[in-house]
């Protein structure tokens, strides 16, 4: 995801409506012809920009994504479940053992654990099986000619033309998210450019074709961004009854000894102790589940700027390496699900006779209507969500 993500979300956090004027395709080939120049004096020659551009046609459906992002949407509950599940920690588990070899020189190189690399790989694309689908040509040029923070994007499109031209990877390749972030482990064209390297030495820096390179460039990213070899990114505590907690936050650093000073405890009750200082970090409220996180867990929230997206990564770095849940439940009733009850619910929906496509664990559409009509049905709170209550009521003969 990722100038990465983190820049993305950085320029487009604050606005919250598209540009006045409709969207007219008609618009785009006078747009990306006039781009030629900006595109020149980013170092693409002319030649370069009238092959690469030639066939482009925009692609207007990547507007509706720009004000949505599940990071900030989804309940932390439902996020986690389908990021962390037992079927992620096994895949994972399974590609730090077939690529032992090359994480082990990565970590001794850039002095990033083999876990936390191959977490950002499984939440970012699990593990290459899902890139994303969207040319970036495509993606970016559009986004450069229509909609919110065209200058930005236009940084992006003329990053990814550099990408092509300098042939580290070919443009039918260069396919990715909606916003321009692509390969094993997501970057956005302008963190390819700074980041990206070529661990393997065939000439090319390649985070679509090889991943070697991806995990040295994941690596290295989260080096550059101050990753603090053998320190932790945090952990779970406890917080005593009655906890005051508008003190909490990310960036509200106190020290330890001031937060175990107010009754917070390590989860199985031990003190807090050391000498540094961390934040609180309560994603779902004082009920739930807290967080002593320290500096590492900041530099995992600037590969995407979301905290649920860092509390992803790094709980499921944990579970590479050992450990287990969280020890305090979300503070609800209806918890989510993971990708196998999502594939079993979908499956469930296709025996109640819904056309919903195929069995994917992705709850696309036509996933969400058969659910609201199912929650009409069983008499529940119809919202499109699939959550325990439901898959249990589908479940019942």
């Amino acid at each position: 995801m990722k100038s990465t993500f983190a820049a993305l979300a950085a320029v487009l956090g604050a606005a919250t409506t598209h540009a006045a004027d409709a969207p007219d395709p008609a618009r785009f080939a006078p747009c990306v012809a006039g781009l030629k120049a900006d595109a020149a004096a980013r170092g693409i020659s002319g030649p370069s920009y009238d092959r690469l551009t030639a066939s482009l046609a925009p692609d207007l459906k990547v507007l509706d994504f720009l004000d949505y992002q599940p990071e900030f949407r989804t309940p932390i509950w439902d996020y986690l479940s389908g990021l962390v599940d037992d079927e992620r920690v096994a895949d994972g588990r399974a590609m730090q053992k077939q690529w032992a070899e090359v994480l082990a020189n990565v970590s001794a190189r850039y002095k990033v654990d083999p876990a936390t690399v191959v977490a950002v790989w499984g939440v970012e694309s699990n593990f290459g099986r899902n890139f994303g689908a969207r040319p970036l040509l495509t993606s970016l040029s559009t986004l450069s000619c229509y909609g919110r923070r065209q200058a930005y994007f236009r940084g992006e499109f003329f990053d990814a033309l550099k990408i092509v031209d300098a042939g580290d990877v070919k443009a039918e390749q260069l396919v990715g998210s909606w916003a321009g972030a692509f390969g094993h482990t997501q970057f956005m064209p302008s963190t390819f450019l700074r980041l990206a390297v070529d661990y393997d030495g065939d000439g090319r820096r390649d985070l679509v074709g090889s991943i070697p390179d991806a995990l040295a460039s994941t690596a290295n990213f989260l080096r550059k961004a101050g990753w603090r070899e053998g320190e932790p990114w945090g952990y779970e505590v406890r917080l005593p009854a009655g906890f005051d907690a508008s003190s909490a936050g990310r960036k509200n650093r106190q020290a330890l000894a001031s937060w175990a000073a107010r009754g917070v405890t390590r989860v199985d009750g031990s003190p807090l102790s050391g000498p540094d200082s961390a934040g609180l970090l309560l994603p779902a409220g004082p009920k739930g589940p807290a967080f002593i996180v320290f500096r590492n867990f900041d530099v995992i929230f600037g590969y995407n700027a979301a905290e649920s997206y860092a509390l992803a990564i790094a709980h499921l770095a944990d579970r590479l390496k050992g450990s287990g849940a969280f020890a305090t439940p979300w503070p609800t009733d209806d918890p989510g699900l993971s990708r196998a009850e999502r594939r079993e619910l979908q499956t469930l929906l296709i025996a109640k006779g819904y056309a919903i496509g195929t069995v994917d664990g992705m709850l696309g559409d036509a996933s969400r209507a058969a659910i609201r009509s199912e929650q009409q049905r069983l008499g529940h709170n119809v919202d499109g969500r699939a959550g325990q209550k439901l898959l249990a009521a589908l479940r019942k003969p």
